[in-house]
């Protein structure tokens, strides 16, 4: 089997980094990358194409300028237009979301408090319930935010240690209070502009526009057990959904 710096012509008229913009194009379109859509390094593709350092950032620099990839400062080079996809005929955490795709996301908690429920809440927690928690965190894939997530959980979940806060999607963490987890949930999305603290987490700038998704999830009595509000970088993120036609009677 030939060496991938075999296939490249080194005498040929087409120069060597057109050749290996070719390649990676190829590739790029075909989804041969892991699911992120991330590329290898430069010295992985100078090791793999026997090349020179500015012949790697001459291929990847006649992609970005085509449109195939983006060049991320500090993070990579990325398949333009590769989306995360959420779909929403399926009840699942935002972080098995991801999972479910074969991408390796992580999550950094940023608060986790008890607070009282807000006056606005009252009503989806019911009028005896007093007091929940509050948890703010980041999502991240490959160690780019993708989205900032507040739950409003129940009181129980406060006792929760932080690294398990840190670490467990909110669905799995409410199962464990009840040995059942959440039956059901009410998904609505929309769009609006990023302020500066969102911006300032999301690694955007301020008033750029973000997917703005909010979840309702109860258990099976009925009972409101998480109010979570997801603003989420559009660029590589979809929310999908699986439709029958139903003929009206």
């Amino acid at each position: 089997m030939l060496a991938m710096s075999d296939l490249l012509v080194r005498k040929n008229v087409t120069s060597l980094y057109e050749q290996i913009a070719s390649h990676l194009r190829e590739e790029a379109l075909s989804g041969i990358f892991d699911p992120s859509g991330k590329l290898p390094s430069e010295a992985e593709l100078m090791a793999r194409f026997d090349v020179s350092r500015v012949t790697v950032r001459l291929a990847l620099k006649k992609l970005e300028d085509e449109r195939v990839v983006e060049r991320k400062q500090g993070k990579g080079t990325y398949v333009a237009g590769r989306q995360v996809r959420h779909a929403l005929d399926a009840l699942r955490s935002f972080h098995d979301s991801l999972l479910m795709q074969g991408l390796q996301p992580t999550m950094q908690l940023l608060a986790k408090d008890l607070i009282p429920v807000p006056k606005e809440l009252s009503v989806r927690f019911g009028r005896r319930v007093t007091h929940c928690t509050f948890m703010q965190r980041l999502h991240l894939v490959d160690g780019e935010p993708i989205a900032v997530g507040g739950s409003y959980l129940p009181q129980a979940v406060a006792d929760l240690p932080w690294e398990e806060a840190e670490m467990l999607p909110n669905y799995t963490i409410l199962r464990k209070l009840d040995g059942q987890g959440v039956a059901r949930a009410d998904v609505a999305v929309r769009a609006q502009l990023a302020d500066r603290q969102m911006a300032k987490l999301l690694q955007i700038k301020t008033g750029s526009a973000v997917l703005v998704m909010t979840r309702i999830s109860c258990f099976a009595n009925g009972d409101c057990c998480d109010y979570s509000t997801f603003y989420i970088r559009p660029e590589r993120y979809e929310f999908v959904a699986s439709c029958t036609f139903n003929t009206v009677r």
